[in-house]
């Protein structure tokens, strides 16, 4: 079998874990060459080492932009073309409109917000030459609706779900057959909601039971698992979803339903 996305050049950033890592192996299981980036290079290499080749891993800091145009041209110089990018690099940090910091707010925007904006527009150069693409930007649950806990958290992966429906209509109305959806997971089972529940442990002095809530939070009873997303990208980036864009989709176990 081919597989589902089978002769597609993939770039993956925040590969080197959690959903990121999980789209990685997904695409290189159905037939895509990926390319994965992170600021972990250790960590990005093992994953790329895992993968074996043609997949590859480019040390990355999203923020930076003469880095994305590096990584871009690379792949196209190596593999020809880019057929589909996953900006799945982000970062939360807890804290309400009361307590969170200014540094926090803007860092948070750094990352979720300008390195997927700079990454989808360098993208778009290098997939509008060769016939299009597909853009899947990973947002969140906290971009559709309010968390008292995450202001900053919430306006940029809301920024992220306006900002891809933005590229998808200027995408399409030039004709370039370049596609950008957003992804908008809730309480998934990743580092960064690890370190989600040792936050709210250290406030309530129950590691434990912080976990259980955040389990809890879903009508299905429980956190995510990394492959429920990587599901929904994986048919995102394939052919299958050709007529899709600028959509918002939800993986979230029923949280949004409420």
């Amino acid at each position: 079998m081919n597989g589902r996305v089978h002769g597609k050049i993939a770039l993956v950033t925040g590969g080197a874990s959690g959903i990121g890592k999980a789209c990685a192996r997904h695409f290189a299981r159905e037939g895509a060459t990926v390319v994965i980036t992170d600021r972990n290079a250790a960590l990005g290499a093992s994953v790329a080492a895992e993968l074996g080749p043609p997949h590859g891993f480019r040390e990355h800091d999203v923020t930076d932009e003469a880095g994305w145009a590096r990584v871009v041209d690379e792949v196209v110089a190596t593999h020809g073309r880019l057929d589909v990018l996953v900006n799945s690099a982000g970062i939360g940090t807890m804290g309400d409109v009361e307590h969170a910091t200014v540094d926090d707010f803007r860092r948070m925007y750094a990352v979720n917000v300008e390195g997927t904006f700079v990454g989808c527009r360098t993208a778009i150069g290098a997939m509008k030459r060769t016939g299009g693409g597909s853009i899947i930007n990973i947002s969140s649950v906290a971009g559709l609706i309010g968390v008292p806990d995450l202001a900053g958290y919430c306006a940029s992966k809301g920024a992220v779900r306006l900002l891809s429906k933005s590229i998808a209509l200027h995408c399409a109305r030039a004709g370039y057959g370049i596609r950008c959806n957003s992804v908008h997971p809730s309480f998934i089972d990743t580092p960064m909601v690890d370190a989600m529940a040792q936050t709210i442990g250290q406030l309530i002095g129950d590691e434990a039971k912080a976990r259980a809530q955040l389990e809890r939070a879903a009508p299905l009873r429980r956190l995510g698992h990394v492959d429920d997303v990587s599901n929904l990208v994986l048919f995102l980036a394939s052919d299958e979803s050709r007529f899709i864009t600028g959509g918002e989709h939800v993986v979230d176990g029923g949280l949004t339903a409420m």
